[in-house]
C-alpha cells in the first residue's frame, strides 16, 4: 500500500505528465488516501461546475483507491504530530497534517510531489520525483 498525496491523486486523474514519474512507483502497490483527499476531491467539482459526466468520471476513479479510515489512533497521531511540528515551528496545513498522520499511523509511504510539505516529518517515508527546489 502507498498512500497518494492530493497532488499526485490529481495528476493520474488529469492525465498529467507528471503522473508518468510515479508510475513504476506505484507499479504493483494499493493506492491509498486519507479521507481528506476524497473530501478535496469531491470539492472539485462544486468549485468548477463540473456536470454530471465528469462529476462520475471522478466518483469512478476515486473508487479505485482505497480510503484509510479514521480512527481513534489516527487522532492521537494527527494530534501528536500537529503538537511536535508546532513546536519545532514548523506548522503543516490541515490537510497536510491529516495526510501525514495517515500515512504515519499506517506505516505505509506518502507518495507526494510537494516533498518540502513533508520532508522534516520524523519517521514519514516519501516517494517524490518533484524537482529539488
Amino acid at each position: 500500500m502507498v498512500l497518494l498525496d492530493t497532488n499526485v491523486v490529481s495528476y493520474f486523474f488529469r492525465r498529467d505528465s507528471r503522473a508518468a514519474a510515479y508510475e513504476s512507483a506505484l507499479l504493483g502497490q494499493a493506492r491509498g488516501i486519507a479521507f481528506v483527499t476524497l473530501a478535496e476531491l469531491y470539492k472539485w467539482p462544486l468549485e468548477r461546475g463540473w456536470g454530471e459526466r465528469r462529476r462520475l468520471e471522478l466518483e469512478t476513479y476515486l473508487a479505485s483507491h482505497v480510503v484509510m479510515p479514521s480512527d481513534d489512533q489516527l487522532a492521537r497521531c494527527w494530534a501528536q504530530l500537529v503538537t511536535e511540528q508546532a513546536k519545532a515551528g514548523r506548522a503543516l496545513s490541515v490537510p497536510d497534517s491529516w495526510i501525514a498522520a495517515t500515512a504515519l499511523r499506517h506505516q505505509v509511504p506518502l507518495a507526494t510531489h510537494n516533498r518540502r510539505h513533508f520532508e522534516h516529518i520524523p519517521g514519514l517515508h516519501l516517494i517524490s520525483f518533484a524537482p529539488d527546489a
